[in-house]
């Protein structure tokens, strides 16, 4: 009798201004992945079928040794000494996450392979050492650490050698296992996160441009060295913001004051139209309900954390794309929620 496995990985919003590489937001936005076991088909080289529908799949692999979700579940068995999938399977995702525009889409990725493998290797990986796996191939805590556990979350990494883990973004190649034959087993507790408070009366308006923006490249406009006096802006702000979102009742001033940036939204003004106007432009005396604008992880999207007024506020930054020149920049509007819970995997016994 087969298996069917249930996951859903919600979407992140990582940096939240002052914390890059550092904070993450879960969204109610969510990767959906459903892989069922069958036991009666025909083996194959891994197991696996793949297949996907939703607006957010097109152009992505279906090779098992390509896709990021099959490739990491891959990785986590054979780091565990299975070569493939332990029963012929067909998986199906379903993805709401909007690919390349700062929403951790490859991080939610990174986390429902890590679940899969888990699941069907019936590996029983606690919640740290999954994200010790997470984190050989993600390299930055923010999106993974916060798609894995829920909430507000502050995270860490521990420098790690990498050699035999595939890459979440710009890899090479899909292989899975180092030089000398053998997968890259992580260490130990090479991530560290924290849960941290966020009022319940907080909400992300999310406006989404229509154009991707590689990680890469919004990391390659990064200077390679920074100012002290811009390191201490930023440590200043974060330190505030940590506790300024978990006060039942938000300070809008304090929040909006909080959440600005001199490390990394500076220096990305130029690949995001219409950035430099919305951030100096928008604060909580003339946006009521505005608690704090950012880019969401390396953009396009721009992320308002608000309390009311969701849709006057989503209607002005979207007003400053629409007149940007050349005819303006096409956006989404999604208003979230600040999700508790993180990633799931539910196991059902299929019927015979």
């Amino acid at each position: 009798m087969g298996s069917t496995y249930t996951i859903s990985v919600p979407a992140t919003s990582a940096n939240i201004g002052p914390g890059f590489d550092v904070m993450g937001l879960s969204l109610s936005l969510y990767l959906h992945v459903t892989a069922h076991t069958s036991p009666t088909a025909t083996p194959s080289p891994t197991n696996i079928t793949l297949a996907y529908t939703g607006s957010n799949s097109s152009g992505l692999p279906l090779d098992p040794h390509a896709n990021l979700i099959t490739r990491t579940a891959l990785y986590v068995l054979s780091c565990l000494g299975h070569a493939r999938f332990p029963q012929p399977m067909s998986v199906h995702v379903d993805n709401r996450i909007p690919l390349g525009r700062g929403l951790g889409s490859s991080g939610a990725a990174v986390v429902a392979g890590v679940l899969l493998a888990n699941a069907v290797g019936r590996l029983g990986l606690s919640q740290q050492r999954m994200l010790d796996y997470c984190l050989m191939i993600e390299h930055h805590p923010d999106n993974v650490a916060a798609a894995l556990v829920g909430g507000f979350v502050a995270s860490y990494l521990v420098d790690v050698d990498r050699e035999g883990a595939p890459e979440s973004e710009t890899t090479a190649a899909p292989d899975t296992i180092a030089e000398d034959g053998h997968p890259g087993v992580p260490p130990e507790n090479i991530g560290h996160f924290l849960r941290l408070g966020c009022s319940p009366k907080i909400r992300a308006v999310a406006i989404i441009p229509q154009f991707e923006l590689a990680t890469a490249k919004a990391r390659a406009a990064l200077p390679p060295s920074y100012k002290t006096s811009d390191v201490v802006f930023n440590l200043q702000r974060l330190a505030v913001l940590t506790t300024a979102l978990g006060r039942e009742t938000p300070d809008p001033w304090l929040i909006y004051r909080a959440m600005e940036d001199k490390v990394h939204q500076p220096y990305r003004m130029h690949l995001i139209p219409g950035l430099p106007e919305i951030l100096a432009t928008f604060n909580p005396d003339n946006t009521p309900g505005l608690l704090g604008i950012c880019l969401s992880g390396a953009g396009p999207t721009i992320l308002a954390l608000a309390i009311d007024n969701f849709d006057e506020i989503a209607a002005k930054i979207r007003a400053v794309f629409d007149r940007q020149p050349d005819g303006g920049v096409e956006t989404v509007y999604k208003l979230l929620d600040i999700v508790s819970e993180g990633a799931t995997c539910i196991e059902t016994a299929d019927e015979e």
